[in-house]
């Protein structure tokens, strides 16, 4: 489909009134060929990839923007997944040389995030990935620009309850090793069920191994244009019509997207992949999920009957993706990161949304629970309880979850944290007081779900 003028000039328009803006551009990149001898050796290979292969992504992504007008909010590196690369290590010392050269590389490019200091562990782990793991915290405190995630459960694998214990035990580590800057090393680290192997969106992304040599993907956010426009829409109009108004709105955010991503990966020489449309908020007043589900006829985001409303609008933007382009992919939908949400920040601290409602929303969202600040006493099993829920309606409704939870250490409910920038500030929200740790302590493996049996 051709670009219009017209369609071109509306889009200028969003941008300038309605907070549009290309969240990121992100540089997908396969290192299964920096594989060496040594951890000291791939390190190096890594960063010379890296650098040579990304060295033109920043200012030719600026470029694009100035010549359409659009934000382009960020720009980003997405690489295979580190533990693949890495398995010849023996201790957390290498992982980190290797670690600290990405790190590098990431600045040396000029990117914001670089992403897939990551392991696939939803059956099991080898002895190579389990140092791997051990290395996660010191990797996240002693670097800024890297992330990382590990997929625990997948569909058709279940839940591997070992990794997921571990999990919870990793996530205290890195809040604790960056207790002075209020546990953001957790704010880097993602929990996967049925992780995307194509996502551009931090702090989950990686390149996944069915992936090319490299990749552009584009990750589009417009709640601000959706809660102007569901604001703007008559009072009492019927939800079906509210959906479809959504849909024709994502439509024109999926292509405005697709626009900028095929131009950098024309001018980059690298191959387009895929448009991720996402409504993900920032701190910045109106470009809020929360507040479009509010405008659809709520008093605050978290009460009764704003699932149904999420579904129908993690629905709409799909379906106008699917409508717009052929390359939709990533995870697609609605995010609900609470710290980088101003509306949502606010239901939490009047207490109309709670950590069992936003698991709650997990189930129809595009992701799951995401940048929620806990005190930092709670448990390490507490953690890998809530995060073994969320895997479990990834399981089971065969979709992407995933937990970001931060126990800032020394903060108690109703508190707030400040991370700064894109991650906003968070309330301390409560957990339940009933320990979980019997069931934790148990490991093993959930069995998949019945249903996953579809060959």
């Amino acid at each position: 489909m051709e670009y219009s003028q017209a369609e071109i000039l509306q889009t200028v328009r969003m941008t300038e009134m309605e907070h549009l803006d290309v969240r990121t551009v992100t540089l997908g990149l396969s290192l299964r060929d920096c594989v060496r001898d040594t951890i000291a050796a791939t390190a190096d290979c890594v960063r010379e990839k890296m650098e040579r292969m990304a060295a033109r992504l920043v200012p030719t992504v600026n470029e694009i923007g100035e010549e359409y007008g659009l934000r382009i909010a960020n720009k980003r590196i997405s690489i295979t997944p580190v533990s693949l690369i890495a398995g010849n290590a023996r201790t957390t010392e290498e992982l980190l040389t290797l670690a600290r050269a990405i790190d590098e590389a990431a600045k040396t490019v000029g990117v914001d995030f670089v992403g897939g200091y990551s392991a696939l562990v939803h059956k099991g782990q080898t002895r190579a990935e389990s140092v791997f793991l051990d290395s996660i915290p010191e990797a996240l405190a002693t670097t800024e620009r890297m992330c990382s995630s590990l997929n625990v459960a997948t569909t058709r694998a279940g839940i591997n309850m070992d990794a997921v214990r571990r999990t919870g035990q990793l996530v205290k580590e890195m809040a604790e090793r960056t207790s002075e800057r209020g546990g953001l090393a957790c704010a880097k680290f993602v929990c996967f069920a049925n992780a995307v192997e194509d996502n551009p969106f931090m702090a989950g992304a990686f390149h996944g191994i069915g992936e090319p040599e490299a990749v552009i993907n584009v990750g589009v956010s417009g709640p601000g244009v959706v809660n102007r426009a569901v604001r703007h829409a008559p009072a009492g109009t019927p939800l079906d019509e509210m959906a479809e108004l959504i849909k024709k709105l994502s439509f024109k955010l999926a292509r405005a997207g697709e626009l900028i991503g095929r131009e950098a990966a024309r001018r980059l020489d690298i191959r387009f992949g895929i448009i991720d449309l996402s409504l993900a908020p920032t701190p910045v007043p109106g470009d809020s999920v929360a507040e479009i589900i509010e405008a659809l006829g709520f008093e605050r985001a978290g009460t009764h009957g704003t699932t149904a409303a999420l579904a129908l609008l993690t629905d709409a933007v799909k379906k106008g993706g699917a409508m717009a382009s052929s390359a939709v992919g990533g995870m697609s939908g609605a995010f609900i990161p609470v710290s980088e949400d101003a509306a949502m920040i606010d239901a939490a601290r009047v207490g109309a949304l709670s950590l069992d409602k936003l698991e709650a929303w997990t189930s129809v969202c595009s992701v799951g629970i995401d940048m929620v600040a806990v005190p930092g006493a709670t448990s390490a099993e507490t953690i890998a309880a809530i995060i073994a829920d969320e895997m479990a309606i990834g399981v089971m409704n065969n979709k992407t979850t995933a937990v970001r939870i931060i126990p800032v250490p020394g903060r108690n409910v109703g508190e707030m944290v400040e991370f700064g920038g894109l991650l906003g500030s968070a309330p301390i929200m409560a957990v339940n007081a009933f320990n979980s740790d019997a069931f934790i302590r148990r490991g093993g493996r959930i069995p998949a779900p019945i249903h996953s049996l579809r060959n």
